[in-house]
């Protein structure tokens, strides 16, 4: 079997280009900012109070490696941990109004950069793959 047959090889070259894209764009509109950042932000705005291992979990994200992720985002004062009401040990996460503020104002660069990563293809092609791309991780 060739490569170019291979699903997980064409997975981690798409993640590759969705990365080198990501990167390019968002730091040409002046932003520093990670994608896996990004997906912390935005996890964190919807559900504010999360814990860090439901961040992890929702974005597929390592557990340990998401600490430093957050910790990065706390550092840069976008994102506050606050000791849990319901569990002592666990941290909620809330973004500060910094954080919120970037999310808002770098959410509209991540959004119009979707179309780079998939350029080669159609409308209706961009839907079905990320139809079966949703599919093939069980997320609808």
């Amino acid at each position: 079997m060739d490569r170019i047959d291979m699903a997980g090889h064409l997975i981690r070259r798409l993640n590759q280009q969705s990365t080198q894209v990501f990167q390019s764009q968002i730091q040409a509109a002046g932003f520093d900012l990670t994608s896996v950042q990004f997906a912390a932000l935005d996890t964190i705005e919807k559900a504010p109070g999360i814990d860090q291992a439901s961040v992890a979990a929702a974005i597929g994200f390592d557990r340990a490696t998401l600490g430093s992720v957050i910790d990065r985002l706390e550092s840069k004062g976008w994102v506050e941990r606050q000791v849990s009401p319901q569990d002592r040990r666990a941290r909620s996460l809330s973004l500060t109004v910094e954080g919120k503020q970037v999310l808002a104002a770098c959410r509209p660069v991540v959004e119009t950069l979707q179309s780079a990563i998939l350029a080669p293809l159609s409308a209706p092609e961009k839907a079905t793959f990320l139809a079966l791309a949703q599919k093939a991780l069980r997320l609808k």
